[in-house]
């Protein structure tokens, strides 16, 4: 019976030695990941900004603002864009929850008079093949050069002006919610962004 109890409690022993190693490597490398992580996730996102913005000289990470918005629990990123102190566009983040596998969250630049520049998506796990394919330029190019307000960000399956992907109503339907999210955030601050100088 002793025998049985003295090997327990090595396995025992060795099991805690085992996960407290495991804890700490972990926890280390962790640490030495989070800054390069931070800094690729910045470059993302400064890459973005100029793909979506008009042409700016000012450094809209550093003139960031958060908003609210009654559509999301989280503040919504705003990228004021300016050239020689005159407002040029802004570029707004817009997310959702409702893609088929959770978050899509896209970059769109608008210009200051609500026409849209460009979009690009920074998030998104929908389906591979299907709803994926929100980040190719053939769906995107419909968003170009429109405004919301004349153009009815809704899939043609509800009555909307938006191609849906094949096969893929519902990732579709999770863009336009994003995108709608982003714009309703531009209009609510618009006049605020313009008077802001950098």
């Amino acid at each position: 019976m002793s025998k049985k109890e003295s090997t327990f409690l090595g396995m025992l022993l060795s099991l805690l030695i085992i996960t407290l190693i495991s804890g700490f490597s972990l926890g280390y490398v962790n640490d030495l990941t989070i800054e390069p992580k931070a800094k690729a996730k910045l470059e993302k996102k400064i890459n973005a900004l100029k793909l979506v913005l008009p042409t700016f000289d000012n450094n809209p990470v550093e003139d960031m603002r958060l908003v609210k918005s009654e559509k999301s629990s989280d503040s919504i990123e705003v990228y004021p864009a300016y050239l020689n102190n005159q407002f040029v566009g802004a570029a707004i983040i817009g997310s959702t929850d409702k893609g088929f596998s959770g978050l899509v969250k896209i970059m769109i630049g608008f210009k200051p008079s609500g026409d849209i520049e460009n979009v690009v998506v920074l998030e998104q796990k929908e389906t591979p093949g299907l709803g994926t394919r929100m980040t190719e330029d053939k769906f995107l190019q419909q968003f170009k050069g429109v405004n919301i307000s004349t153009f009815k960000l809704k899939v043609k399956k509800d009555g909307g002006d938006v191609e849906a992907l094949t096969g893929a109503t519902i990732s579709s339907r999770a863009f336009c919610d994003a995108t709608q999210t982003a714009y309703d955030a531009f209009i609510k601050n618009n006049s605020s962004l313009i008077e802001l100088k950098h």
